[in-house]
């Protein structure tokens, strides 16, 4: 027996496809990603300063070579910190105007947790480290589960207590080899903040519960452990808050 013509024509459900662009500048250069459920359409990493200059450029080279329309998007998704001063606010700027103008929630992840994700040793201690370019580190310890902080060298020593441990960061070099020389057993995994990474992060909690947060809480802040370091006109830096 022939269906019934309403149901001939009825057209199949439309899969949604949950899209994200997800944005770092907060460790040097800068990263874009474009995500659909999951898998990367396209990525880019760049190098060097004038991320302001820069980062819209690159979203809009991203988006191209994924094909999707910025008003395809359901997500924005931005590093927040630590890291560098101008990057974070390069960073976070962009991403929350994009979310405001597209009118899509923005997720907010610290540098550290994004590292932490990334790490590719498991089962180990895995410590995050961010090189704060004034003498000592932004870190985060996996099985603490605390807010990033401020540490030297010798402080991070005390806080592993001779604890295995690996240090993952784009220029963790130099601390490893502090850690070893006071006799912590560190290795090196030397890694960018990657923006797929962030994007899958913020898919995992999902977009509803992103805008419930924004609604509740506003849109992601900036992440400082302390203030802005200046240069004055005779050379001297100082930090100010």
């Amino acid at each position: 027996m022939p269906s019934h013509p309403s149901e001939r024509q009825r057209p199949a459900a439309r899969t949604i496809m949950n899209l994200v662009l997800a944005l770092d500048c907060a460790v040097g250069g800068l990263g874009v990603a474009v995500v659909r459920d999951g898998a990367c359409l396209a990525s880019l990493r760049e190098e060097g300063r004038d991320q302001a200059a820069r980062l819209l450029p690159a979203v809009k080279s991203v988006l191209r070579d994924a094909g999707v329309g910025r008003r395809e998007l359901s997500l924005i998704a931005v590093t927040i910190g630590p890291g560098s001063f101008t990057g974070v606010r390069v960073g976070l700027a962009a991403a929350r105007g994009l979310a405001v103008g597209l009118d899509v929630p923005l997720a907010g992840f610290s540098t550290t947790s994004v590292l932490m994700a990334q790490a590719a040793t498991p089962g180990r201690l895995v410590v995050a480290a961010v090189d704060s370019r004034l003498g000592d580190w932004f870190c985060a310890i996996g099985e603490e589960a605390e807010e990033p902080f401020a540490t030297t060298a010798a402080e991070l020593v005390d806080r592993l207590r001779d604890r295995s441990c690996i240090v993952v960061g784009a220029e963790v070099g130099p601390l490893v080899e502090q850690l070893v020389a006071a006799g912590v057993d560190a290795e090196a995994e030397v890694a960018h903040v990657d923006p797929i990474v962030i994007a899958r992060l913020a898919l995992a909690s999902g977009l509803e519960a992103w805008r419930a947060r924004n609604a509740r809480e506003g849109l992601p802040r900036p992440l400082y452990l302390r203030g802005v370091s200046i240069t004055l006109p005779n050379g001297a830096r100082r930090t100010v808050d």
